[in-house]
């Protein structure tokens, strides 16, 4: 196995990727070298445009920031990249299937984090996981390679799971940001208060109306997660075992919070390195 050299944007890449402690790390290290350089190179495009919405708090800087990383995918694609990241990921990207479309999409879908904090319906807001979660299950499945169509809408499907996972764990951290994922029409079928949520004043607003809505989101988690295993055809299931280890750690992370009594307004639930390298590993044997 080759290693990155120290400076090069391989290794910018894989430091980036490391560094961010997501679950999806896990999964990439049971890749081959070449597919694993994809999915990292292009993991860490969507970390640093992430982190341009998370962490930029001026929102006219944000957007001035996502304005030049769309003019450099453009250029990228048209063979003059300059970002270390972008020039990881072109020599790879043809290979793989790799659209500025897809790259697009995910700025597209950073970028309504700038201009909406609250979502009407769940409607709307499956619109925007299909753009933040959704392309990005699609490239990732392209790179642990396929044989059919339907692994895409598998792949969909199955990054729609994971960012309702990620909305029902991050409710109190969002709404540090003033933001709210969960639907306004959901909210209001269970009689909880955007200001409650937003407030995150002891104890907390853990009553039965906020119990009774974290249940609701949970049940459609793990239904979303049964619909995308049910799409994945059998010819596709060992290529796509790195998305099968995504999916058995953030579900395991689901069943974490649910055990917990979803105590999400004051802290971040997580599962530990360990704890996600083991699911990864015995997936990886098992393979479902």
């Amino acid at each position: 196995m080759s290693v990155p050299v120290a400076g090069t944007p391989a290794q910018y890449v894989q430091d980036k990727a490391a560094g961010s402690g997501s679950s999806f790390y896990y999964a990439f290290m049971f890749l081959p070298p070449e597919r694993r350089a994809a999915i990292t190179a292009f993991y860490a495009f969507c970390r640093e445009v992430d982190d341009v919405v998370d962490e930029v708090h001026d929102p006219q800087v944000a957007r001035t920031k996502l304005a030049w990383w769309r003019s450099e995918v453009a250029q990228a694609y048209a063979g003059r990249p300059t970002h270390p990241v972008m020039q990881a990921l072109m020599p790879l990207a043809a290979t793989y299937a790799i659209e500025a479309r897809h790259l697009e999409a995910v700025i597209e879908g950073c970028e309504t984090d700038l201009v909406q904090n609250r979502f009407l319906d769940f409607r709307t807001l499956a619109n925007y996981c299909h753009l933040v979660a959704g392309v990005v299950g699609e490239v990732a499945c392209n790179i642990f390679g396929r044989q059919h169509e339907q692994t895409i809408a598998y792949a969909h499907k199955l990054g729609l799971a994971m960012q309702l996972t990620n909305i029902i764990r991050d409710v109190g951290e969002d709404a540090r940001r003033g933001r709210i994922y969960l639907p306004i029409s959901e909210l209001q079928q269970f009689d909880v208060k955007a200001h409650e949520l937003l407030k995150r004043e002891s104890p907390w607003g853990y009553g039965d109306r906020f119990q009774a809505l974290m249940r609701f989101q949970a049940e459609r988690a793990h239904k979303t997660y049964e619909e995308a295993l049910a799409l994945l055809p059998p010819a596709d299931r060992v290529a796509q075992k790195p998305g099968l280890m995504m999916a058995n750690i953030y579900r395991a992370l689901l069943r974490e919070i649910e055990k917990g009594g979803f105590q999400v307004l004051h802290q971040r639930i997580a599962l530990t390195p360990l704890r996600k390298l083991w699911i990864a590993a015995r997936t990886h044997v098992v393979g479902r």
